[in-house]
């Protein structure tokens, strides 16, 4: 709890997953920090990092807007991307700020704390690590790729993730941040690109199998191909655990709901089916299962409800707390 009596929730992952989370869960009276990927090497955010020598800003910048209280105009103006024929395109504004943010301060966490002052940001944003790193994935025919924009299409099964260079260092305030927290949520968000970087991070696995805070789990709604291809709710995490030195995960929240045909087709084209949530796999992994009717169709595109998965964790919260109290 923080002085002000507000319990306090980290949030792990990165990708488009992150943001929906945070959008919802922003409405409650909690104490939010994100921690997020720095792994990302593709697009505006990979060009940056390899002119500027600066941590990817993609990422960052989308859960600073999630998590922002201005004006809905500042926060368009902020993720407007160009789309010009010169070295603009690609672009968002909010990346090239964070570019320059960093270069005014000399660090990218000062950036982030910066912009987090100018967009009254709810919450506090970290990133994994304040250094630049670089993600690989060793398939299970032992070959090995590097760069997270590459992995999800070599087209084989992923056996393992891991992050170089090997002395990376975690933020102490992420490090804090975890060791105070009531709640711990990992995903929604690309199982190998967006959640494993952050576990990956020497001492970020190290708190979580230590902490005492309750673990969540939001299992993605869809596989997706090059990286979860075929995989139930139970092979999530068993992905995970493969790479952690513990089992700390305490409770997997999963929809229940059947998708629309209409979105299953679209999905289709991208190899991507519903995940199977096999709750007797799930209870053997030792887990809570919570499940609900959690996501919504927005245009083609199938996402996490903001509002009733920031519902279900801020009820779990309460209950969590609760417990502790009465203790």
């Amino acid at each position: 709890m923080t002085d002000s009596g507000q319990p306090r929730i980290v949030i792990i992952g990165g990708g488009t997953g992150l943001p929906v989370l945070l959008r919802g869960l922003k409405k409650y009276p909690v104490d939010i920090t994100a921690i997020v990927t720095v792994a990302d090497d593709g697009g505006s955010s990979g060009r940056l990092r390899d002119e500027l020598h600066i941590l990817p800003p993609g990422d960052i910048r989308n859960v600073l807007a999630a998590l922002s209280d201005v004006e809905p105009l500042i926060e368009e103006m902020f993720q407007h991307r160009f789309k010009t024929a010169n070295e603009l395109s690609g672009h968002s504004l909010g990346n090239l700020i964070l570019a320059a943010m960093t270069s005014i301060t000399g660090n990218f966490v000062h950036a982030i704390q910066e912009m987090s002052k100018v967009l009254n940001v709810r919450g506090k944003v970290l990133p994994a690590a304040n250094q630049n790193v670089v993600l690989h994935a060793e398939l299970e025919d032992g070959t090995v790729v590097s760069g997270e924009s590459k992995i999800p299409f070599s087209g084989k099964r992923i056996k393992k993730v891991f992050l170089t260079p090997q002395d990376i260092l975690p933020l102490p305030e992420t490090i804090q941040a975890i060791q105070q927290a009531d709640l711990i949520i990992l995903g929604p968000g690309s199982l190998y690109t967006s959640i494993l970087p952050n576990l990956l991070v020497p001492g970020i696995g190290k708190e979580l199998c230590e902490s005492n805070a309750k673990k969540i789990y939001i299992c993605n709604l869809m596989t997706q191909a090059g990286e979860t291809h075929g995989f139930t709710a139970s092979d999530h995490v068993k992905a995970i655990y493969d790479h952690m030195e513990c089992h700390f995960i305490d409770t997997i929240l999963v929809h229940n709901e059947e998708i629309p045909h209409d979105i299953q087709l679209r999905y289709n084209e991208e190899l991507a089916n519903p995940v199977v949530y096999d709750v007797p796999e799930l209870f053997n992994l030792g887990l809570e299962v919570v499940h609900g009717d959690i996501a919504i169709q927005e245009n083609s595109a199938f996402r996490h409800d903001p509002k009733k998965v920031a519902e279900i964790l801020y009820s779990l919260l309460l209950n969590e707390t609760k417990k502790r109290f009465n203790s």
